[in-house]
């Protein structure tokens, strides 16, 4: 069976026209297969808490809805508003979605993680999450990394993918290459973006178009409670939480790889083709599920 599976997955493989390429996938680098597994799998439930903005920890300017999902700021001027996750994590690899529309971001729009005391409310225009040391941010408009008031650089950087990489938790600063002659133009984020927090490596990263962008920080306090957390100061700006999924640092499990690796094969196209696959009905529906 598993040579019938292989010879059929190879010529729908070649038959398969090339996906067109995105302006991120130059900077990705390879993910680890932890990361690869979350990606690849069925979101846990919208009612997860760990997908609620937290009502209490956010600014008066962001008015919650009332699912928890969607903060909007308020049309207050010179005021930086922001909000940080009901539920942390202090342990684990773990996935948030954040989607915020690209018309509606204005200046200084950043998405990132805080520590539980992270300021959430200030006068005037300023990078809220990353202005102290509770706090690490990504300004979507300019690319910038901030974090204790200072800008770390542009993330993400021109990158090196010749050699790949096991474990993204394991990366030195030598792997987190900045573009040394600056961009002129800053990359157009899209509506969706992915957070990626290794609470045990103290890493945290990015996901754009599919695209791994590598770690934007480092060295992050371990054993205790990070949020997602963003801050804006757009008026009329909706911002919407959603948790995806999380692993424990032990290997994944054998069969949830060989199912990654023949849905990655598969592509867009498995909910057709699942059903052609020389397999029993069981391991067919374990592919359609991402489990």
């Amino acid at each position: 069976m598993g040579v019938s599976l292989s010879v059929w997955l190879y010529s729908r493989s070649a038959d398969s026209p090339p996906s067109s390429p995105s302006a991120f996938c130059s900077r990705a680098v390879p993910a680890s297969s932890r990361l690869m597994v979350i990606l690849n799998s069925s979101p846990v439930s919208l009612g997860d808490s760990r997908s609620h903005w937290s009502s209490a920890h956010r600014s008066p300017h962001l008015p919650l809805s009332a699912c928890k999902h969607e903060v909007t700021r308020s049309p207050v001027e010179r005021s930086s508003d922001g909000v940080r996750a009901e539920k942390g994590v202090k342990s684990g690899l773990h996935v948030w979605e954040v989607v915020w529309s690209p018309d509606h971001r204005g200046s200084h729009a950043v998405v990132g993680i805080s520590r539980q005391n992270c300021p959430l409310q200030a006068s005037g225009y300023k990078v809220l999450v990353g202005e102290d040391s509770q706090s690490w941010g990504w300004e979507l408009k300019t690319n910038q990394l901030w974090h204790d008031g200072q800008s770390l650089g542009l993330y993400p950087g021109k990158r090196c993918c010749t050699e790949t990489i096991e474990d993204y938790g394991s990366l030195t600063s030598s792997h987190i290459l900045t573009d040394t002659k600056g961009a002129k133009t800053p990359l157009l984020i899209p509506e969706r973006v992915l957070l990626v927090l290794d609470a045990d490596a103290g890493t945290l990263g990015f996901v754009v178009d599919s695209s791994f962008l590598g770690v934007a920080f480092k060295d992050l306090p371990r054993g205790v409670e990070l949020f997602p957390a963003v801050s804006c100061v757009r008026g009329g700006a909706t911002i919407r939480l959603r948790y995806l999924n999380g692993v424990t640092r032990d290997p994944p499990a054998l069969m949830a790889l060989c199912g990654l690796s023949i849905r990655q094969v598969l592509g867009q196209q498995r909910q057709n083709q699942t059903d052609k696959l020389p397999l029993p009905p069981v391991l067919q529906r374990y592919l359609l599920s991402s489990e």
